[in-house]
């Protein structure tokens, strides 16, 4: 069988990556909408609900023959909880955190997820890192740090911080709830179900005035060219919330969460790519150096990692 794994596990890496570049370009989607008067709130609605419809098709063709698993309470308590854990927390939290943090502090803090999701399948499944995973994550940590360029003196507020951290938290449970493949809801079904929780969740939010809902018909600015606002909109929904969700789900299930969490830090090095490009954001030598490093600590963490056999509860090695 460990050919099939190996084949799961080359799977699983393209569907890592896939959803990293696409959760990466979030940032300048959201950015073009934000300088015509996009709230946040507004943004990562519209994201999380239109995403939420354009998965409705594939997982109605997922869900055939399995409609009955909807009549238990536990299914959808389990998806409410995925929705607002690994959905919708890390997104206000991250909103909350960028308005008192330095936004490269508040990504430094979030990416630290992959330590929290070592810790957890540690401590709670019993799955001692390797060696190699240790010596990875230092090495993506510096790059990481080179990436965001957090250099000097930095200013820290406490709040702040605990908002950045409840991102983190939020970001580990995605990766660990999401691979729960013993689910009777195929992934494609959960990523949608899910978003659409979110979006009831945002929705009563922002009716709460908890969280700023104010939007804009103006046109975006995106490579250099003028866009109707509503492209900026589908490439949030489609790109950067259908399509990263459901491949995210894809990579955990055949991955595991602690080295879907590890791939996923590639995330960092697709949002400066697709600023670059869509933004004309030039990145600046240290951080591609400090992206060279990220890879580096990935691939390293890949080389020690290791994935469940379908048939067995052993593990076999993961080959590059």
């Amino acid at each position: 069988m460990q050919v099939r794994n190996e084949s799961a596990a080359g799977a699983g890496l393209g569907f890592a990556v896939a959803s990293a570049v696409a959760f990466g370009m979030s940032g300048p989607f959201a950015r073009a909408l934000a300088d015509t008067g996009w709230s946040s709130g507004a943004a990562v609605s519209a994201r999380i609900g239109l995403g939420a419809v354009a998965l409705l098709g594939p997982a109605a063709y997922a869900m055939r023959g399995r409609w009955s698993v909807l009549a238990s309470l536990r299914v959808h308590l389990m998806l409410a909880f995925y929705a607002l854990v690994a959905v919708t927390i890390p997104q206000l939290c991250y909103f909350y955190a960028v308005s008192t943090l330095n936004v490269a502090v508040a990504l430094l803090i979030e990416y630290t997820s992959p330590v929290a999701v070592v810790a957890w399948m540690w401590l709670r499944h019993g799955q001692q890192p390797t060696r190699l995973t240790f010596v990875g994550g230092l090495i993506a940590a510096a790059g990481l740090v080179l990436v965001l360029q957090l250099f000097g003196s930095v200013s820290l507020d406490a709040a702040g911080v605990a908002w950045a951290i409840g991102a983190m938290v939020g970001s580990a449970g995605y990766f660990i709830l999401s691979g729960n493949s013993d689910s009777a809801v195929p992934g494609i079904a959960m990523a949608s179900f899910g978003l659409l929780y979110s979006a009831a969740i945002l929705a009563i939010v922002g009716l709460l005035g908890i969280l700023p809902m104010t939007a804009s018909t103006a046109s975006v600015e995106l490579a250099g060219q003028q866009y109707p606002w509503w492209v900026a909109v589908a490439g949030l929904g489609l790109i950067t919330a259908a399509f990263a969700y459901a491949t995210g789900i894809a990579a955990v299930r055949r991955l595991g969460p602690r080295l879907a969490a590890f791939i996923a830090l590639t995330e960092v090095l697709a949002a400066i790519v697709a600023a670059w490009l869509l933004l004309d954001q030039v990145p600046d030598r240290i951080q591609l150096v400090g992206g060279a490093l990220v890879l580096a600590g990935v691939i390293v963490i890949k080389k020690g990692e290791r994935v469940v056999s379908d048939d067995a509860e052993t593990e076999v090695p993961v080959t590059v």
